[in-house]
């Protein structure tokens, strides 16, 4: 791999990752599944609406996510290592976290109760970031959850996947697995006395053109990990396949024969769904913006990934959105048709976070009222508009009127900028009676006496029936 080459790479990287933020895919990239299996599955995931993403690994010991093993992306990933710089010695320290990570306070079934109480619908689990560290108990690599130099290996929680996976389903969560395609630890991908070997980047150390030989060991590597947990793990919905850079490109080909192994998968598991991030094709089954919401509706399936804190792994001083400021990013995301992946990363000891948790507590006391207004709903113009959030089911429209905080001020008459005929209006979670009035603009609704004291709620909903509007 050449100087000119490595440039083209990684100026095209650039429109892929920006200091770890993922771009999403364009929708006329995306290519319309043909097998019927796959396309009523996509009208499954488009009526969760709400997963919990979990970046968690060695690397929550140090609070400091993979990507400072790249001196490509050292200049923002490296911000917060503050305890040397010396970073050859850094990377070594950082493939030895594994042999002090022991989240000896692990509960498989609380997460799963507190993720069931918050509304969830899916999990995403990071099975295996780009450090190549596996959660699983693989047969692949000693550098895993279960290896003889980790000392958790002999917990009765120790094959972590196996019993995150189980407990989530037992609380009836389907279960996405987040799988890293590029694996920084393996010798097939950053094999050592090649050209990158010291001076690293995201992509491998190597050309693969160059040498098939060592490609093809990776190649192999990579599909007997996914087939370990596409058979060894239970049901599993969805294959959610980070590291977009690994690919059959112009710039450096870095083909996995994804789709050789996807197909494989659906061998054993049919209803299997396939997030290749930023790649488009037929493995893209839907797209994922991270840590933004798009502008517009998609007319494709998508997810938005975002994170309650501010970062994806664990941080001790992380300061946690509240469940008000979820609500609102929930119903933006979905009134523009998509899902939202809302991540929390586990502390080093198994615990979640308390902050986090209470967030996820508050959102879940909301969602239990007002999920009818999420829930297996579709797009309904004007989508979001203000403080207006619309979806609809069927002949029913939900209107969530949002407040921004608890201080702002109810008004007695809310205006809705609906302009469709609607034949009768409620307050969902209430039984007042409520006076309504068509308007140039849409509707205008008098809410209850009842509604207007004290703080201002995260929402009003209002559920309107399609019809003739009464004279």
């Amino acid at each position: 791999m050449n100087a000119m080459e490595i440039k083209e790479f990684q100026q095209a990287e650039a429109q892929e990752v920006k200091e770890g933020i993922h771009g999403y895919s364009n929708e006329t990239n995306w290519v319309k599944p043909e097998n019927p299996i796959t396309l009523e599955r996509l009208e499954w995931f488009k009526d969760q609406k709400l997963a919990l993403m979990m970046h968690w690994g060695p690397y929550s010991q140090i609070e400091v996510e993979s990507w400072i093993l790249s001196d490509e992306d050292g200049d923002w990933a490296r911000k917060d290592v503050d305890w040397t710089s010396d970073y050859e010695e850094m990377k070594r320290e950082y493939f030895g976290l594994n042999r002090t990570f022991n989240p000896f306070r692990f509960q498989p079934e609380l997460w799963a109760e507190i993720a069931a109480e918050g509304g969830f619908k899916y999990l995403i689990f990071t099975t295996k970031h780009h450090d190549g560290f596996c959660m699983w108990d693989t047969h692949t690599t000693n550098y895993r959850i279960t290896g003889s130099e980790t000392p958790f290996h002999a917990h009765r929680y120790a094959d972590i996947c196996n019993h995150v996976f189980d407990a989530f389903r037992s609380k009836g969560l389907a279960i996405a697995a987040y799988f890293s395609k590029a694996d920084w630890h393996s010798p097939y991908y950053w094999a050592q006395g090649m050209e990158r070997s010291r001076d690293t980047w995201r992509g491998p150390s190597y050309s693969p053109e160059e040498y098939p030989w060592l490609w093809e060991q990776f190649v192999d590597f990579t599909h007997e990990q996914i087939m370990e947990l596409m058979t060894r793990y239970g049901r599993i919905d969805i294959l959610w396949l980070d590291a977009g850079w690994v690919k059959d490109s112009d710039q450096v080909r870095q083909d996995i024969r994804l789709g050789e192994v996807v197909e494989r998968a659906r061998q054993t598991q049919p209803w299997l769904l396939s997030a290749d991030r930023t790649v488009g094709g037929p493995y893209e089954n839907y797209v994922t913006p991270e840590q933004t919401i798009p502008q517009r509706p998609l007319n494709v399936p998508w997810e938005s990934c975002i994170t309650i804190g501010t970062q994806w792994a664990f941080k001790y001083d992380d300061q946690y959105k509240s469940g008000r400021e979820i609500v609102r990013i929930l119903m933006e995301v979905v009134s523009k048709g998509g899902n939202l992946a809302l991540n929390v990363g586990p502390q080093p000891d198994g615990r979640l976070p308390a902050g986090a948790v209470k967030s996820i507590k508050e959102l879940g006391a909301w969602m239990k009222v007002y999920g009818e207004a999420v829930y297996d709903t579709r797009v309904c113009g004007p989508y979001f508009a203000g403080s207006c959030a619309f979806t609809s089911k069927g002949n029913t429209v939900y209107c969530t009127y949002l407040y921004e905080s608890a201080d702002e001020a109810v008004s007695k008459v809310v205006h809705i900028p609906y302009q469709e005929p609607v034949s009768s209006i409620e307050l969902v979670g209430s039984d007042a009676l409520l006076q309504v009035e068509r308007t140039p603009e849409g509707v205008s609704i008098t809410l209850p006496d009842c509604e207007l004291n004290g703080q201002a709620p995260i929402a009003h909903v209002f559920r309107m029936q399609k019809g003739e509007e009464a004279k």
